[in-house]
């Protein structure tokens, strides 16, 4: 029977898991404190510790190094907080196995532990300076930071959004997603096809600007043999490939106004013919759309079908810039990092003081791409363990006065522009806008009248 330690503050909160987890045939002893902790797993070798990263008399990645230096062989599983994961990928860098987010479910920590056994090792190398050392060479690989496909920021905007995916994605209601380039749209609507029911079906991404008008036809529905010039086998296409999961068309509004109808059509329908084809063949897709542009404005002008328009945004969801959730800049800045160190095989541990600095004046108009490109790149470039000044391209280093985030106003204005932005965001809904900004709902009030902005 496997043996589990947890250490954690909360008494309450400790029980409950113990007796959870004791059902399932573990058997657990529990830690309040960090002396007993260390008194318990310094006679017992224990296979798994669960313990909180935060500890109000100890430091949790102290705790991971004085628990490997007992037993290298045992599984470290860290519990967070969101705001922590920064923290925690450093942790695993350092021979913690595994980190689950708080609040988490019965089953998520069941299986967060089942993979900790299996994974656990039969032999170690050498401990050296009380640190594992098979854990930095898989880090990036078992990393759910650099796997993932999504990471949930701390923000209002980040949180937010998280709640529209988590609330939209078990239906089949068709979604629009909507904002800035670089925002990660594609990365949203895998997402919501994750957290769907088409989950284990195909997810189908197309980029509607890169199909040419003539080929859009058999992209979208596919082609049988000797139908055209070219078309030297049957195809299938993306409806039929997406079929009982979801089909994600990237800018949609590049579409001719011929696909819009061919693409209402199948909509209403649900079912497509192959060009050349008179057999018509049943598909159950669901729709994810998105643009950069506004639709409604192509709708009034007249290049984009208002009757697909309704069909494509039955629900809507706009992606914040990443100026819009600056807070989660070293949230996302640590994410893309990890999988920077993945693709490159490289294993640079964070950032120097300067570029941290930098990041913070740079105003991101690429977002969040144009975050992980830079990251990506100076990785590329870094000999040592951090990411020094020299590795950032020359606009981040020196941004242009365009470019700077707190630079543009005087401190005045930049609070001034800041909750003229939040209130357009939520609809002049003060007590939203209040929690935009991190403030109270007196205190944005207050601001207001300040400022004598006429709502």
């Amino acid at each position: 029977m496997p043996n589990i330690l947890i250490i954690e503050d909360d008494a309450a909160f400790c029980q409950m898991l113990q007796k959870f987890l004791t059902k399932h045939n573990y058997q657990v002893e529990t830690s309040f404190t960090a002396p007993d902790a260390k008194v318990k797993f310094s006679e017992t070798n224990f296979d798994v510790v669960l313990t909180d990263l935060r500890l109000p008399d100890y430091d949790g990645i102290q705790m991971l190094t004085d628990i490997k230096e007992v037993n290298s062989k045992t599984q470290v599983i860290l519990m967070t907080g969101y705001a922590e994961v920064g923290s925690a990928v450093n942790a695993m860098k350092k021979g913690a196995y595994d980190y689950i987010s708080k609040p988490f479910t019965p089953d998520e920590i069941v299986m967060v532990i089942e993979n900790a056994l299996k994974a656990r090792p039969s032999e170690s190398l050498p401990n050296h300076g009380g640190v594992a050392k098979t854990s930095n060479t898989n880090s990036a690989k078992s990393n759910p930071i650099a796997s993932q496909h999504t990471i949930t920021g701390t923000s209002e905007a980040s949180r937010k959004l998280a709640e529209y995916i988590k609330l939209v994605a078990p239906t089949d209601m068709s979604v629009l997603i909507t904002g800035e380039s670089g925002t990660g749209k594609e990365v949203t609507a895998k997402a919501i096809h994750d957290q769907s029911k088409r989950k284990d079906f195909p997810f189908v991404a197309v980029d509607c600007g890169a199909i040419p008008k003539e080929l859009a036809t058999s992209e979208f529905f596919g082609h049988v043999k000797g139908s055209f010039t070219g078309a030297v086998e049957d195809k299938k296409g993306n409806f039929e490939a997406a079929n009982g999961g979801t089909l994600f068309l990237d800018e949609v509004g590049n579409l001719s106004y011929d696909n819009q109808i061919q693409l209402l059509r199948a909509l209403q329908e649900r079912k497509i013919k192959r060009v050349g084809s008179t057999q018509e063949i049943l598909v159950d897709v669901r729709i994810i759309t998105a643009t950069n542009e506004d639709l409604t404005e192509l709708v009034g002008k007249g290049s984009f079908r208002e009757d697909l328009y309704h069909r494509l945004n039955e629900f809507s969801i706009e992606l914040p810039s990443l100026q819009d959730r600056f807070e989660d800049l070293m949230l996302f800045a640590e994410h893309f990092l990890e999988k920077a160190n993945h693709n490159l095989d490289k294993n640079v541990t964070g950032f120097s003081k300067e570029v941290w600095n930098a990041f913070k004046r740079y105003h991101w108009p690429g977002n969040l791409r144009e975050l992980q490109n830079i990251i990506k790149r100076s990785v590329l470039l870094t000999a040592g363990d951090e990411v020094q000044i020299e590795a950032l391209p020359q606009e981040v280093r020196q941004p242009s006065p365009k470019n700077k985030v707190r630079d543009r106003f005087s401190k005045a204005e930049f609070e001034k522009d800041r909750i003229i932005q939040a209130l357009k965001r939520t609809n002049f809904n003060k007590s939203e806008a209040a929690k935009l900004l991190q403030v109270t709902r007196k205190t944005l009030y207050n601001k207001i009248s300040h400022y004598k902005l006429d709502l």
